[in-house]
């Protein structure tokens, strides 16, 4: 059960409070409802072995690129960054999500420290806090207080219009950084500064031996891959609710390949044991539980919509009270 509460305003008005369900996430019972039909997706669990090359792959290549740049035009360097760069980071970024649910590895360790590698072209360290409070968004979806996924309540009574909106979707990457540090921090452990030693070292002899030509070019890759570009539209498909009757939704068009599947989202919080490159098979083999959920077929599309509706903003997310269910788990 569903209740506005303000979400839904009269005739052209924006939201002005989230939408509040009454019942726990969806994905748990799905998963539970699935598996008692076809128990064979049990063998699609597991790490993708592929996922060191495909990551090494792409960390090379962006790090050749920074260094390659180090003599260029800021013109350049910001073309280069938006319509190439920006692909790169944000697959590693997507990665690094893959790698907060141990899709790599068997062993949790190596996983972390596949992350802090992937995260060298990203420029500033993230991977391990990412993690904490990722599984935190699966495991309390849309829970008050406990999913940092959801806009807060200021970014919800700020953006309020086309211009903020725009801002907003911008500077998208800011808020997902700082969110967690103001509404729910969380004390920083030897990990944690092992990822910002790491990457300190790697932004130090990146400047030393190039440049800091060479550095920019990877932070404004990360920048621009995260506000208003197509692989960023994820970050609003997934869960920005556009019909009151479903809070996470898929996309099935080509990005996914650039993304680590990431698109296959409901798939994804059914199932996050098993790898993006195997959630295609959930659709597959379980056409029902997916067919019938509105999906995207562009993100592009998607944060067009997002800017263009006028009852759409950071308020249009699902939340919920903190259930004995959750509570147990």
């Amino acid at each position: 059960m569903v209740t506005a509460n303000g979400a839904e305003e009269a005739d052209g008005a924006i939201a002005t409070d989230f939408f509040w369900s009454e019942t726990d996430e969806p994905h748990a019972s799905r998963r539970r409802q699935i598996l008692a039909l076809y128990p064979q997706i049990k063998q699609l669990f597991g790490p993708d072995p592929f996922a060191l090359p495909k990551i090494t792959a792409v960390v090379l290549l962006q790090l050749w690129t920074a260094a390659s740049l180090a003599e260029s035009r800021w013109l350049t360097i910001l073309a280069v960054a938006y319509f190439f760069g920006s692909f790169l980071n944000h697959n590693l970024f997507l990665a690094i999500h893959e790698l907060s649910h141990n899709l790599a590895f068997s062993t949790p360790s190596y996983n972390r420290w596949l992350g802090i590698f992937a995260n060298l072209p990203i420029g500033i360290p993230m991977s391990v806090t990412f993690q904490k409070y990722h599984l935190e968004h699966h495991r309390y979806q849309g829970v008050d207080g406990w999913d940092m996924d959801v806009p807060s309540q200021i970014e919800a009574r700020l953006v309020t219009n086309l211009f903020a909106k725009s801002l907003w979707v911008i500077f998208q990457l800011f808020f997902y950084a700082l969110r967690p540090v103001f509404l729910k921090p969380k004390p920083p452990g030897l990990w944690e500064a092992t990822n910002l030693a790491v990457q300190l070292a790697l932004d130090a002899a990146l400047v030393r031996f190039f440049g800091w030509r060479s550095l920019a070019y990877l932070i404004l890759a990360t920048f621009v891959g995260g506000g208003m570009h197509p692989m960023a539209g994820h970050f609003i498909s997934e869960h920005y609710v556009f019909n009151p009757r479903q809070e996470t939704y898929s996309y099935y068009g080509p990005l996914n390949l650039l993304t680590w599947h990431v698109g296959y989202h409901n798939e994804h919080h059914d199932f996050p044991r098993i790898p993006g490159n195997r959630l295609h098979k959930v659709r597959e083999i379980a056409p029902e539980f997916y067919d019938k959920l509105h999906s995207y077929r562009s993100w592009s599309q998607v944060i067009y919509m997002y800017l263009a509706d006028p009852t759409v903003g950071p308020f249009s997310r699902m939340k919920r009270k903190l259930s004995a269910a959750s509570k147990k788990e």
